[in-house]
């Protein structure tokens, strides 16, 4: 199992990639190629070195050919047979997968099925694990799904209140996103608390965000749904609407669903309010007085707020932690404190100033808890490493394959 490990996040116009050595959990180098299909951009980081290149790369299968093509002339690897184990994040694994699962034909062919709720994101995932099988032949890959965490939700927390046939016959139900950050934030409370059976409201809140309840060590509930257009506002998804809307707005503008889902997906929340998705923007602009920034903040805070509400209510009040987390949840203070006051008599919180400005990702403190000690429940600001979670379950699935190959061998 010693050897070196890749992690690929395929987007629809980019590959991430992560080389890392196992089991020490040693990040070699990171990179990015982006504008596939365009005039692409490369950058690579490693040993303090950030190598920036362009090049005219086609599709993925070519971005994948420039990525090994670098690990070797940058001496990254001496071969191509020096990796061991590929982690891929996939988007959607429905009610298939609630765990990670080694890539095969049939793994292929379920995610290629799940297309239709992911239609933006498995394209590329699919080229991205087809693109590196046929440079890696016989290495195993890993396919970590975001929605797997989020399959011990209830009956009565997935369902939607539409014909069950729907359910039944086309699987329409909740199923939740942004799973590996939730799975590392809630290992993180497991052992902070030293316990299991953690209670806990994460707010993972960046230009996409969701928020989960845990309930007993296990997702409970979640705001984001079939696809991850549900539940808050975010940085351009318009979050929860009436329904009703899509079908005014195609008669109204003659648009098909098609455009009015795309508006909904790229050009609402935050950006279709204030002109400008980017938090921080949004927050210079209202401090300097403009009036849609204000409004995009309130309605963006307000939705946040329902949710935790909910959650909590769901939760009987029993509640270790309320955890933020991504890149606002991280990062902006102004943002927690107006939050955290927004709850405050209600849940019995209170914020500790000082410790709240002292954290985020770019000052000495990252982590932490801001509520103060006369608060009923801790609140806690917690990086995510949604990538450590791909590549420990990647190193693990693949191990736990081959410990079961000896055995059977036996």
């Amino acid at each position: 199992m010693l050897g070196k490990y890749l992690i690929i996040n395929s987007g629809s116009s980019s590959l991430k990639f992560s080389l890392y050595e196992m089991p020490e959990t040693n990040l070699i180098a990171k990179g990015i190629i982006e504008r596939i299909g365009q005039d692409s951009e490369y950058s690579i980081n490693f040993d303090g070195k950030k190598i920036k290149k362009r090049f005219g790369i086609k599709n993925h299968n070519q971005a994948i050919n420039v990525m090994f093509s670098e690990l070797l002339s940058n001496e990254l690897i001496s071969r191509i047979e020096e990796i061991k184990g590929v982690g891929h994040r996939i988007l959607h694994g429905g009610e298939i997968y609630s765990s990670p699962v080694l890539i095969d034909e049939n793994v292929i062919k379920d995610i290629t099925e799940l297309t239709k709720f992911g239609p933006l994101h498995h394209p590329a995932e699919l080229a991205g694990i087809i693109g590196m099988k046929e440079k890696l032949l016989n290495v195993p890959q890993v396919a970590v799904f975001d929605t797997a965490f989020h399959q011990s939700i209830p009956e009565e927390n997935y369902l939607y209140a539409v014909p069950y046939s729907w359910y039944k016959d086309y699987k329409v139900r909740k199923y939740g996103f942004h799973g590996t950050s939730y799975e590392y934030i809630l290992q993180m409370l497991k052992d902070y608390y030293v316990k299991d059976n953690i209670n806990s409201i994460i707010c993972h809140i960046g230009s996409g965000a969701s928020i989960s309840c845990i309930k007993d060590g296990q997702c409970y509930d979640t705001s984001m749904g079939l696809t991850p257009l549900d539940g808050i506002i975010m940085g351009t998804r318009s979050g929860r609407i009436d329904p009703s809307i899509i079908e005014y707005i195609c008669k109204e503008l003659e648009i098909s669903v098609e455009e009015v889902l795309y508006a909904l997906n790229r050009k609402s929340g935050l950006y279709g309010i204030a002109g400008v998705n980017d938090f921080r923007d949004i927050e210079n602009l209202a401090n300097n007085g403009n009036k849609n920034a204000k409004l995009a903040i309130k309605m963006f805070e307000d939705s946040i707020v329902s949710y935790i509400a909910n959650y909590y209510f769901k939760l009987n009040g029993k509640l270790d932690a309320l955890v933020f987390t991504a890149g606002i949840g991280e990062n902006s203070s102004t943002f927690r404190k107006r939050i955290v006051e927004a709850i405050s008599k209600p849940m019995n919180i209170y914020l500790n100033e000082e410790n709240n400005n002292s954290i985020a990702s770019f000052k000495k403190e990252k982590s932490g808890i801001i509520s103060t000690l006369g608060s009923k429940h801790d609140v806690l600001v917690i990086p995510t490493d949604e990538e450590y979670i791909i590549l420990k379950n990647t190193y693990e699935t693949i191990k736990k394959s081959k410990e079961k190959k000896l055995i059977l061998k036996k």
